[in-house]
């Protein structure tokens, strides 16, 4: 079954473009809500970085989540959409000193710290403005995730985080210092992870690791476990949104969280993905020598995804319900690596036809760019059509 679009209106729109059906974002913000409020001292933050679409962030700010963002620039545009700065966290293993003095400016909850060197420039650059940071420690699990190597970031060998074993140190450290105030512990080990297993196995850490400072009489405020919760790629209308039950419902039997403690996720991908699409125009169909080609005007540019992970993303044909040919989806870009999809079954395909690549809205047009000197596509809701 093909996904339903104004295919009528699309015509009228130069692409490539990215479409966003805000009627299931907002059912799944719905779902968010509901099912995160089931477990007493649950704060979703959605990740910034997944989507930062002005009009897709001041709907998903209107639903009343927190931001988490990993840059000065998503600090700005997490606030410019409504996002107020008591709900934003702000991680990342490079902070500038300018984003350090935006966030203490701006009063933001908490800054996830990644370092001791992080730790002191805070610390430093807190003082110049009397200021009292709040900082979590984001500390590494070494907890594998079954999920694409790049997108793991909770190893060992990973750049993300402080070891565990420096946990009392740093959490020590801290203490001594006048303007920073010690709130939590940050953990996130990795992206579109699908079994709840992987989450188990973090719980489990987590409650070994408090069960470590409680015997040095540290109870944190608050544990922040990330996001990662993946979607289901291969059948977007099927299954159109992430299993949130499933997801919340692991944390809320298997972590152990004290009295009065907060438990922060940071969603990006499943919140954001499913409802966004890439359409694309077909320019040519070539016969090649043993396949045949539908070469459409979007490429790598415009949705890495597939080049730099070897992604998947169904793609559909939205103009034509003729019986089935099999093609090879490429894009125009001078890459052997801009390729859509291989061997894929759409049906019949001609000149002037639009082709919709599904669950796009997380990490597509966010990641687009200007190679070859393209234009960065256009982003359009529901209410813009």
């Amino acid at each position: 079954m093909k996904g339903t679009f104004p295919v009528g209106k699309f015509q009228e729109i130069p692409t490539p473009f990215y479409y966003y059906d805000t009627d299931l974002l907002r059912e799944t913000l719905r779902t968010i809500n509901r099912e995160s409020s089931k477990h007493e001292g649950f704060v979703v933050h959605y990740a910034i970085k997944a989507n930062a679409n002005p009009k897709v962030l001041n709907i998903i700010a209107q639903s009343g989540l927190g931001a988490d963002c990993v840059s000065g620039g998503e600090i700005q545009a997490s606030l410019a959409a409504g996002f107020p700065a008591r709900k934003i966290v702000y991680a990342g293993v490079g902070k500038s000193d300018w984003e350090i003095n935006l966030g203490l400016d701006k009063n933001i909850f908490c800054f996830n710290v990644e370092s001791i060197a992080e730790l002191e420039v805070i610390e430093e650059l807190a003082s110049k403005r009397g200021k009292t940071a709040r900082i979590a420690f984001r500390i590494n699990p070494d907890v594998g995730a079954h999920t694409h190597s790049n997108i793991t970031t909770g190893l060992a060998e990973n750049k993300f985080g402080i070891a565990m074993r420096d946990m009392e140190d740093v959490i020590e450290i801290a203490s001594s210092m006048k303007h920073v105030e010690f709130v939590g512990l940050h953990f996130h080990i990795g992206s579109q992870i699908l079994n709840m297993d992987d989450f188990a196995a973090l719980c489990n850490r987590i409650n070994d690791l408090q069960k470590q400072l409680l015997r040095k009489k540290i109870v944190v405020e608050n544990i922040n476990v990330g996001g990662g919760l993946g979607i289901d790629y291969t059948h977007p209308n099927r299954v159109p949104m992430a299993d949130f039950k499933s997801y919340f419902d692991t944390y809320a039997k298997l972590l152990h969280l004290y009295n009065g403690q907060k438990l922060h996720f940071e969603l990006g991908r499943a919140v954001v993905a499913p409802c966004g699409s890439l359409i694309t125009r077909t320019l040519y169909v070539k016969q090649g020598a043993v396949k045949q080609f539908v070469i459409v005007d979007a490429g790598m540019t415009d949705l890495i995804r597939p080049a730099l992970y070897q992604a998947y993303h169904k793609i559909e044909n939205i103009s034509s319900n003729e019986g089935k040919a099999t093609y090879d989806v490429v894009g125009p870009i001078c890459e052997s690596s801009d390729v859509f999809g291989k061997s894929v079954d759409l049906n019949l395909t001609h000149r002037g036809d639009l082709i919709a690549l599904r669950s796009a809205g997380a990490y597509g047009e966010i990641m687009a760019s200007q190679y070859n000197c393209r234009p960065l596509p256009k982003g359009y809701i529901t209410e813009d059509l």
